[in-house]
């Protein structure tokens, strides 16, 4: 990769990704207002709030509304992913959370070990709040694992929506009591960034057709070829980085052998083409990133 780096040390990428004259309202509709609501009928009930979001956007996207309505309550964020999440820019990050007001971080790919300085005989109840798709059920089903060697307890899935409302109590550990409550995942009412918007669906926490697998998947690109992580020529076994999508797209497709057949009028009539399947290949580029199979990225 050093090589790449070096070819691509001259080469001109795009300085701002071109959103096309977009209005952010409707690209990016805010919602998720009844999950809030569940969240507060429920705090009476809580001793601690874990907000969980992901490591790669640790600044980007985190719901204002959580600190506005849910503050009452000693508050804890769980930055997730951390495996996939390039992570040399940590204290600055860190810094910039302590500006905002938020001192208790933590970095985990949900396989941390518990707290062996907590009280045996203490009876506790967390719930567990964060936009969708950054991995709030996965990390109750981990602790759940790890102290009761059971398995899951929570859905989890790898689109956003998954858990709809704030669950009964789910134990994760004995000694000492440990409850968390699970809770669907709650955007802004508003995204006011249109980068912050194309940060939070490059990493799966909007559904993907509300904005387009062809723009995400040119984002990603855009992404990463300012960051110069240039691991995606390996993996598709291209000559060199670019910065042209449908390019990128058209040899993914060839490379996969993902194609489909169309029909096209022609001079002597109607004839059948097979051409590259750009939507397949956009959701592969877009998958292979979001397993961290594109090398680690932190963008914020």
């Amino acid at each position: 990769m050093r090589l790449h780096a070096l070819l691509c040390s001259a080469k001109q990428f795009r300085d701002v990704f071109d959103f096309g004259g977009r209005e952010i309202a409707h690209w990016f509709p805010g919602h998720m207002a009844k999950g809030l609501k569940q969240m507060k009928a429920n705090l009476r009930n809580v001793d601690c709030i874990i907000e969980i979001h992901d490591a790669r956007i640790p600044l980007s996207g985190r719901n204002p509304l959580f600190q506005e309505s849910l503050h009452i309550r000693p508050h804890l964020l769980v930055l997730n992913k951390m495996d996939i999440a390039d992570l040399s820019n940590k204290q600055n990050v860190l810094k910039q959370l302590a500006k905002q007001g938020v001192k208790n971080v933590v970095f985990t790919d949900c396989l941390r070990q518990k707290d062996e300085n907590v009280k045996k005989d203490s009876n506790y109840c967390l719930m567990v709040i964060g936009v969708p798709n950054v991995g709030k059920s996965s990390l109750i089903n981990a602790i759940r694992r790890m102290n009761l060697k059971k398995g899951k307890a929570s859905r989890v899935g790898g689109e956003p929506g998954i858990t709809r409302a704030v669950l009964t109590k789910i134990q994760v550990c004995e000694r000492p009591l440990v409850y968390l409550l699970d809770t669907p995942g709650v955007l802004p009412p508003r995204i006011e960034n249109i980068e912050t918007g194309m940060k939070l669906a490059l990493c799966g926490t909007i559904l993907d057709h509300l904005v387009g697998e062809d723009v995400i998947a040119d984002y990603l690109l855009y992404t990463l070829n300012r960051l110069e992580k240039f691991s995606y020529v390996d993996k598709y076994e291209l000559e060199e980085p670019s910065d042209d999508i449908q390019h990128i797209l058209k040899r993914i497709a060839v490379k996969l052998g993902k194609t489909q057949r169309v029909k096209a009028i022609t001079g002597v009539g109607e004839v059948t083409l097979t051409v590259p399947n750009y939507t397949a290949a956009a959701y592969d580029f877009i998958r292979a990133f979001r397993k961290g199979e594109l090398g680690r990225v932190m963008m914020d």
